[in-house]
């Protein structure tokens, strides 16, 4: 009998109110989350809103993982339910604030810059981009000397890539590179060896996650001894872009690289033809 009495009074204890709420502000915050990546993928508010709905969610979240913590206290010291709740309230909220720390961690090591370029000293303009950005963005013009000196210190091997390749080959490789990047190409020239017009793509990238809007730009220039291609990754928006433009650099030249070497070398030009010689005719010199 005190047995079975002593079972019923443990499945009667009642459940943690902490835990029971830290669930539910963790579901909540993973649907806000939701909501606002969704809204800044498809553009329809202005980025500052939705940042700040995403903001919010983040709050929420460190909030249910404050209440997750609150709430094992008071199971382990009173015996009340809800353990599995405050559980799964803390693997949420941590499942959605993991990434966000990251980034937070990495922004204070690195530094603000929001404009990544190959060449600082001539940075290619934005032409079309430079009209769709909006009047809130970041300035459209490089920033100067200060900003080239902080990408050399931090992103030293952002430099040109140049190839003997012609500038028509690495125009066509370059845009077969964008394209399977899915990025939406708003202006392209194509190079003219004959006026030695630059080649230019503008593009607009898209974050995987958040759904960022960067400007991109490549300029591919003919040289004496074959193409010089010159890249600059901006974002929109922030105080820095996290090292994304560094990334982004690298990842497409390198793409660059790799598509040039798949090409097929030029078949090598057949010897000529050995002309027999005429048969001398008399009296003439023959030395």
């Amino acid at each position: 009998m005190p047995s079975l009495f002593y079972r019923r009074a443990l499945i009667r204890q009642p459940i943690s109110r902490l835990a029971v709420w830290a669930r539910r502000l963790a579901a909540f915050s993973l649907v806000a989350a939701a909501l606002a990546i969704v809204i800044v993928r498809s553009g329809i508010l202005e980025i500052y809103p939705a940042m700040a709905a995403f903001g919010g969610a983040l709050a929420i979240a460190g909030l249910a993982a404050i209440l997750a913590f609150a709430s094992f206290v008071v199971i382990w010291r009173s015996g009340t339910r809800g353990l599995g709740q405050a559980l799964a309230a803390l693997a949420m909220a941590g499942a959605l604030l993991a990434y966000p720390a990251y980034l937070a961690i990495e922004a204070t090591r690195l530094p603000k810059l929001t404009d990544i370029v190959t060449d600082p000293a001539d940075p290619p303009a934005f032409e079309v981009l430079a009209r769709v950005r909006a009047r809130d963005a970041n300035p459209v013009a490089y920033p100067g000397p200060m900003a080239a000196a902080q990408q050399r210190q931090a992103y030293p091997d952002v430099e040109p890539y140049v190839t003997e390749a012609a500038p028509q080959t690495v125009y066509d490789a370059m845009h077969r590179v964008f394209a399977k990047r899915r990025w939406s190409i708003l202006n392209e020239r194509v190079p003219a060896a004959t006026t030695r017009r630059d080649g230019i793509i503008e593009a607009v990238a898209v974050s995987p996650i958040m759904g960022f809007r960067d400007d991109v730009i490549v300029r591919i220039r003919m040289t004496a001894d074959g193409t010089r291609v010159d890249m600059r990754s901006a974002s929109r928006y922030g105080v820095t872009d996290i090292g994304a433009g560094a990334s982004r650099i690298r990842s497409v030249l390198t793409a660059l690289d790799e598509a040039l070497a798949s090409l097929p070398s030029a078949p090598a030009a057949p010897p000529p033809k050995a002309v027999p010689k005429a048969a001398p005719k008399k009296g003439q010199d023959k030395r």
